[in-house]
């Protein structure tokens, strides 16, 4: 029986890469927070900043559904 090859879950990338990757597609981060990072991220979300005119405005609930978490 042959034996199959699965991808890793979990990925580390450098910010070079993931950049790129944010220049060719649309981001969806993930909302997770702690303490004062949660603030700060809501404030990203909010209209001063508007993180959705570079397509990384939809915040999902869920790592299933986002392409990209960052943990500060």
């Amino acid at each position: 029986m042959a034996r199959e090859t699965v991808e890793p879950v979990i990925k580390f990338a450098l910010l070079e890469e993931v950049l790129n990757l944010a220049r060719a597609n649309s981001l969806w981060p993930m909302t997770f927070g702690l303490a004062c990072c949660a603030i700060e991220m809501m404030a990203a979300g909010a209209s001063r900043f508007d993180l959705d005119r570079f397509g990384a405005g939809v915040f999902r609930p869920s790592p299933r559904q986002s392409d990209l978490m960052i943990v500060a």
